[in-house]
């Protein structure tokens, strides 16, 4: 699946949370709140990265870090959806710089 294929899903799934959260709490969350999920999704990616280098020691690790992974993606396309930032086309412009850097 290519990277707009995976946006359009993940906003499909943002869109049925944007309704979920109206029902429940009578708002959608805003951006800050996406932003702190997001950091939440990092802070739990962070622990299984410890038991995946040894550090500590988690059950069902390996799908759990793919899971992990996973959410830190739809946070990122998400906020930037919210952004208005084309994810895509600042990645690439970010890896060829990247990529000059280490020429230099």
């Amino acid at each position: 699946m290519d990277l707009q294929k995976l946006s359009e899903e993940a906003l499909r799934i943002k869109n049925l949370y944007s309704e979920y959260e109206n029902k429940k709490f009578g708002r959608k969350w805003g951006k800050e709140e996406l932003f702190i999920g997001l950091v939440s999704d990092i802070g739990d990616l962070s622990r299984l990265v410890l038991a995946k280098e040894g550090v500590m020691q988690i059950n069902d690790l390996e799908e759990k870090i793919g899971h992990e992974i996973s959410d830190c993606l739809w946070g990122i396309i998400v906020l930037a959806k919210e952004y208005d930032i084309d994810i895509e086309k600042v990645f690439l412009k970010n890896m060829k710089e990247l990529e000059q850097r280490m020429q230099d």
